[in-house]
């Protein structure tokens, strides 16, 4: 279960640096291994970024604060935890629907949230306490009934969204109940208005840094079918939170105007609103030096050091997410729930993935398009979790030779002279490849990586001849469009270090349909009572990583240095994982205007 909720994040925050990769585009050979940049000075510095504002002058009272959502497209508008699955959206649903729970700089759940919890001596059994306090800004308690009735939207067979898992199914009697047999959850009980208990069928260490964290008002939603949920006016046009800001007026998919929630459990936020709009990649730099938004993501593909906007201050962590290649091998069966892989998928062939990876230099791509803010990838457990990466692990490093004799010896060779790949059965191979759009930059990495195949041979092609946008390209993924037989994408990995919901073969998440006994096995092992040992776990999940490198089913790319821009007026907002539950309540500002820069 996903605390803080795992979710799409695409790169769509980039700006016009085509010309950075065109020479490896246009005739000429792409640069060899040897021949790569090092890695930037940018990166190298990353870590001297403050992690919180550093601005002491005396604040105003009240004060209305411009957040920029950066991105090419516009927001879904699924502005509810258990419905949305893109992060445009989230970043919505942050101001007014915040996760029940605290956490420390390990992820695992501490008090000081919304809810506590607690564990029986065995691990089994856990007890949500909801704070007193802790209101819907309708006026109505959050209770309970509320956070139980998530539990049964999620696990109802008519559940249109993403979230119901293995996880999910680990708990007493929600399976009977997702099969229709039971009209209730036999795991979950009311012990009072503000407190549930939840039976587990085995222990899982996963609940201390990922159980589910978001209540559903019943009040509001318990009329309404579980299959119609996801597009009703609670979620669409009038949605309603808990949390710090409550949402006054909406232009579905363009802007949101928050004000204070004055009733909110831990006190009125300092701020009197903030008001979101989407800002364009390509104009985000004006934006900020005019003062038109104050906080915003910047991209990392704008930050060199020298031309960014003077009148802010940059914030930075590492981001708890990732660039991947997937490539489909399956479909979703819906009737049962799991992966059902194809052998005859044009990218059934293990090689023909492997090669794919090594042609892939991302170690040029991070260096010039993002100024070192991005960096090879090497594993699908990002550093973030540090107790778990495994650094040994070195991926699928720039090795085009490489490349070239694993396909050599898989039977993809060039038999009529062109240049390029038949498949083992002398048959013309395209490879159709979707990717998402952005600005320029988008196009210019799409069209590097399709250089980077050419150069081994294989001719991969854009899907539809172009980038998709954010939305069609998810759901043509989720459809599993045969059109489609590789893609660029990237995950947030949310604070729960457990991938079943990503990889299992149950998972909705696992859009390569991947499906493998000893991956299922690893994933269960690695939430198994066992797993408590964190030694333990650390070995089952050093195993799970090397196994889906060695199969490739997806391979990743890039790991995400996150940058935010806050502008000189901003006081109090701290980014620290592990830091105060209350971060966007706390935000102030020094001045009724925001600074420009002249």
């Amino acid at each position: 279960m996903l605390g803080n909720t795992k979710k799409k994040i695409v790169s769509i925050l980039f700006i016009a640096f085509v010309l950075v990769l065109s020479a490896c585009t246009s005739g000429k050979s792409t640069p060899t291994a040897q021949e790569t940049p090092a890695t930037s000075e940018s990166v190298k510095e990353s870590g001297k970024f403050p992690k919180a504002t550093t601005n002491t002058a005396a604040a105003i009272a009240g004060g209305t604060m411009n957040y920029g959502l950066i991105s090419d497209t516009p927001f879904e508008g699924i502005l509810n935890p258990i419905f949305y699955s893109g992060n445009p959206d989230f970043e919505v649903i942050q101001f007014f629907y915040p996760s029940l729970f605290a956490t420390d700089e390990n992820f695992d759940v501490k008090d000081g949230g919304a809810a506590n919890i607690s564990f029986s001596n065995d691990n089994k059994t856990v007890n949500v306490k909801i704070d007193d306090k802790l209101n819907w800004t309708d006026g109505n308690p959050v209770t309970a009934e509320d956070y139980v009735f998530a539990f049964e939207v999620i696990g109802n067979k008519d559940y249109d969204g993403v979230r119901y898992d293995t996880s999910f199914m680990n708990i007493v009697g929600m399976e009977d109940y997702h099969a229709g047999k039971a009209k209730t959850i036999s795991g979950i009980k009311v012990v009072n208005d503000k407190e549930v208990q939840i039976d587990f069928k085995e222990a899982d260490p996963s609940v201390k840094s990922g159980l589910w964290s978001y209540p559903l008002e019943k009040k509001v939603f318990g009329d309404i079918p579980v299959a119609d949920m996801s597009s009703s006016d609670p979620v669409r046009k009038n949605p309603i939170g808990y949390g710090p800001y409550k949402i006054k007026a909406m232009v579905t998919g363009e802007s949101v105007q928050f004000e204070a929630n004055k009733d909110y459990f831990h006190g009125a936020p300092k701020l009197a609103g903030v008001n979101l709009k989407v800002v364009n990649p390509n104009v985000v730099i004006e934006s900020l030096k005019k003062g038109d938004i104050d906080l915003a993501a910047f991209p990392n593909s704008l930050y060199d050091g020298k031309n960014v906007p003077t009148n802010v201050e940059f914030l930075g962590r590492q981001e708890m997410s990732y660039d991947y290649i997937g490539f489909k091998l399956g479909k979703f069966d819906k009737a049962k729930g799991e992966s059902v892989m194809n052998p005859d998928a044009k990218m059934a062939n293990k090689e023909l993935r492997q090669a794919m990876g090594y042609a892939l230099n991302n170690e040029q791509v991070g260096t010039q398009l993002y100024h070192g803010l991005r960096t090879p990838a090497t594993s699908l457990i990002i550093p973030a979790f540090a107790q778990y990466h495994d650094d040994s692990i070195k991926g699928y490093n720039y090795d085009p030779e490489k490349a070239k004799q694993l396909l050599d010896q898989a039977g993809y060779v060039d038999k009529d002279g062109d240049g390029l790949r038949e498949d083992p059965k002398g048959n013309k191979l395209t490879i159709n490849y979707a990717a998402m759009s952005g600005d320029t930059i988008s196009e210019a990495r799409a069209q590097f990586y399709l250089q980077n195949w050419k150069d081994i041979g294989l001719n991969v092609q854009l899907l539809d001849g172009r980038l998709q946008e954010f939305n069609s390209f998810y759901d043509r993924i989720e459809k599993d469009d045969p059109d489609i037989d590789v893609y660029g994408a990237a995950w947030g990995t949310g604070t729960d270090i457990n991938p079943a919901g990503l990889y299992g073969s149950k998972a909705s998440f696992n859009y390569s349909r991947f499906v493998s006994e000893e991956n299922d096995k690893l994933l269960a092992e690695g939430v198994s009572p066992k797993a408590f040992d964190m030694t333990y776990r650390k070995d089952i999940y050093n195993q799970w990583q090397q196994l889906m490198i060695d199969q490739a089913p997806v391979i990743p790319t890039l790991y995400r240095y996150e940058v935010q821009a806050v502008n000189k007026r901003v006081k109090n907002y701290d980014i620290t994982y592990g830091g105060s539950y209350d971060s966007l309540a706390e935000i102030e500002l020094t001045s009724d205007k925001p600074e420009v820069q002249q």
